[in-house]
């Protein structure tokens, strides 16, 4: 077995992973296919089925090889020590990346790994309830700018369908522009996946929203089932110079998309402070907290 014998991930292995997402449900935002393929050209991934699980690699351009927690119900801890066999083949680092507690929790054997926390891409997750009503007075300030948005423009939300997603892809384009994506290796490497994402709109399992106004689409959402009770988003755009809109685009989506589901997880703010103060005064249900799971000798071979 080498890397060799891992597969580039395609459009084509769509069924394999909703299959092991389905016998398996994930907790954290990285686990679904949409999120994956989407952010491929960034990080790069490649799996196989190892010990009855999915296993998945990523080799991000710019960083050294790590896995993500193996997906299945098979031998979760075998696969673990399959994957990190591999990644010491080609790399003096072994890292198991992502790992959500629960995994943690259950899987990973203390004795043999160490698991740092990793604050910095642990997820929000909140009451979707409270996305939609912004009830109490810690959602006041919320209410108001979403009263002030509805108040003073004549908009109109749409689901994305076929003829919606041409058209966001043109305000994906002015936001675009208007931030210097160019510029900015992070902001260019998210426009790739929204540009993945929508290409791919038919062949992906994901639901999206907009706000039109004056027929001209001004902030999208793109979402999708994570687990049973939970949904996901994946990207949120708005135009930044019209007040309230992130707020609009935030409750409606929430209300039109997602209001059967009990949470929906907001992915994780990177260690950004402008994107963790946002993500917080949103004031989450909980966290689900990940960790970086790391050889036991790795960590004491540093110290």
């Amino acid at each position: 077995m080498s890397l060799s014998d891992f597969k580039s991930l395609e459009i084509e292995d769509k069924p394999v992973f909703d299959r092991f997402f389905q016998e398996d449900p994930p907790q954290i935002s990285e686990m679904s296919f949409t999120n994956l393929f989407m952010w491929r050209r960034h990080y790069r991934p490649k799996w196989l089925e190892r010990e009855g699980c999915l296993c998945i690699l990523f080799e991000p351009k710019d960083a050294r090889i790590y896995g993500l927690p193996p997906v299945g119900k098979g031998d979760k801890p075998g696969a673990l020590a399959f994957l990190c066999e591999e990644i010491g083949k080609i790399s003096e680092e072994i890292r198991m990346c992502r790992a959500g507690e629960e995994f943690v929790t259950a899987h990973v054997d203390q004795s043999i790994y160490t698991s740092l926390p990793d604050r910095n891409n642990s997820d929000y997750v909140y009451l979707t309830q409270d996305l939609i009503n912004l009830s109490g007075n810690k959602y006041h300030r919320k209410k108001n700018h979403l009263n002030q948005f509805t108040k003073r423009y004549d908009f109109e939300y749409k689901a994305l369908d076929d003829d919606l997603v041409e058209r966001v892809l043109g305000m994906q384009e002015t936001w675009c522009r208007m931030r210097e994506c160019v510029l900015n290796p992070e902001l260019l490497a998210e426009d790739f996946a929204v540009r993945e994402a929508l290409g791919f709109f038919n062949e992906l399992s994901y639901q999206g929203g907009a706000i039109l106004i004056d027929s001209q689409v001004e902030a999208f959402s793109l979402g999708e089932a994570l687990n049973r009770d939970t949904a996901v988003i994946h990207i949120e755009k708005a135009n930044p110079e019209i007040p309230g809109l992130y707020a609009a685009i935030n409750q409606i989506f929430c209300k039109e998309a997602w209001s059967g589901f009990a949470y929906v997880n907001r992915e994780q703010d990177m260690g950004v402070e402008g994107l963790r103060k946002a993500k917080e005064s949103y004031y989450p249900h909980h966290m689900v907290n990940k960790y970086t799971v790391v050889p036991k000798e790795q960590v004491s071979s540093k110290q």
